[in-house]
């Protein structure tokens, strides 16, 4: 069976480092980028199975990240898991305007974002 692509999108190093680990250990083949635009370059060289995305990023913020993958008729069947310290309702609509799949705060249990991930690629 080959292993599911997750990219993460995460402008913070260590968290970049400590969600690699997480869904690496998991099996997951992961492929990590620091901001919006190196976020839509990746998405459409390689085709995620799945992206996890924070919002606050260099550049261009996730909610266009998003917007810009739903949008495309090649990558809008791709699950955007936005992953933020962003917690306000306004910031949560935003998320699902854009077409996000799920939206997790963080400080995150890592449970609930294994969870998240499975179930988005078992549809």
């Amino acid at each position: 069976m080959a292993k599911n692509k997750i990219l993460i999108v995460e402008d913070e190093e260590s968290l970049l480092k400590l969600e690699s680990i997480l869904l690496s250990s998991k099996g997951y083949n992961v492929t990590g980028v620091m901001d919006g635009r190196a976020a839509l370059e990746e998405v459409r060289l390689n085709r995620p199975d799945l992206v996890i995305l924070d919002i606050m990023l260099p550049e261009m913020d996730g909610f266009e990240v998003c917007r810009q993958i739903k949008e495309n008729p090649d990558t809008r069947h791709i699950p955007v898991v936005m992953l933020t310290a962003k917690k306000n309702s306004q910031d949560f609509a935003r998320g699902q305007q854009v077409g996000s799949d799920a939206y997790i705060t963080k400080p995150f249990k890592s449970s609930k974002v294994l969870d998240t991930i499975q179930e988005l690629l078992s549809r």
